[in-house]
């Protein structure tokens, strides 16, 4: 059995103001079952205290009122679920970037550990590559891909890679938040390859730089690069070549952002 109470009883039943209830009324998600032609006064069924909860709980998990419509309007349980599960995975990777945050926030109030500097030139070497211009924003999704798609070539033809996977970063990935990058996997000299759409063999220049070692995951990487790039302001001819980072163990090896190792290279004009 069913019954109809007051826009305040209904306010009691479920614990949301009657602005709030006005609110989602105007915006569509929770009519009353009547209104008074005369007066005004809504009237709530009984029954639409379990929706009234749901939409509660998915504002309390801040889903925009769209989405909490389509979650209400779904034509079956797996549209619903299906649109749960999107937003609850959007909320989770969220939380892992306010994580993310505060451990590098954290990290800013403790002294950093001493730079360890080491300078070598690298030769020429042949390489696969992916170049794009990529933005910042996007730049782990684009080096998952194409990372991915390089291996796979590699793999593809018997290959093993001559080396550790590596990217170049023009000055303006740093500059214009956007900018040509080079992900590139080393190839033993003279290899042939059918290369995919996408995927060339190219020959790496020699480079000569100061290059120092990044631990743990990307969210810090910021400080490594401010304290190689000012040794090498203060002490070397600086290079507007492209920096070049080489992942020596990559989210493709652990799970573990702390055992990640990224060589970075600073590219320098000093002899």
């Amino acid at each position: 059995m069913t019954a109809t109470v007051s826009i305040g009883e209904f306010s009691r039943l479920t614990y949301l103001s009657v602005k709030t209830l006005r609110h989602y009324h105007d915006v569509g998600l929770l009519a009353p079952v009547d209104i008074d032609a005369h007066s005004g006064y809504r009237r709530y069924s009984t029954d639409q205290v379990t929706r009234a909860h749901l939409i509660r709980r998915l504002r309390g998990l801040d889903m925009p009122i769209p989405e909490i419509r389509a979650v209400l309007e779904a034509p079956d349980t797996g549209t619903r679920d299906a649109a749960l599960r999107a937003h609850l995975e959007r909320m989770e990777a969220q939380l892992q970037r306010t994580r993310d945050a505060v451990a590098s926030l954290r990290a800013l109030l403790t002294p950093a550990a001493p730079l360890t500097v080491e300078y070598r030139t690298v030769a020429a070497f042949p390489a696969l590559a992916i170049r794009d211009v990529v933005g910042r924003d996007v730049i782990g999704d684009w080096c998952g891909s194409s990372f991915a798609l390089l291996y796979e070539t590699l793999a593809a033809a018997d290959g093993v890679p001559a080396g550790p996977g590596g990217a170049t970063y023009s000055m303006d990935f740093f500059a214009e938040e956007s900018g040509e990058v080079l992900a590139f996997v080393p190839v033993a000299p003279g290899a042939r390859f059918a290369t995919p759409a996408g995927v060339a063999l190219v020959e790496m220049p020699a480079r000569r730089f100061a290059i120092t070692a990044h631990r743990g995951s990307f969210e810090n990487f910021d400080r490594t690069y401010g304290a190689l790039g000012s040794h090498v302001a203060e002490h070397d001819t600086v290079s507007t070549e492209p920096v070049r980072e080489i992942y020596l163990i990559s989210p493709d090896e652990t799970d573990d952002p702390a055992e990640y190792l990224t060589e970075l290279c600073w590219p320098i004009d000093r002899p």
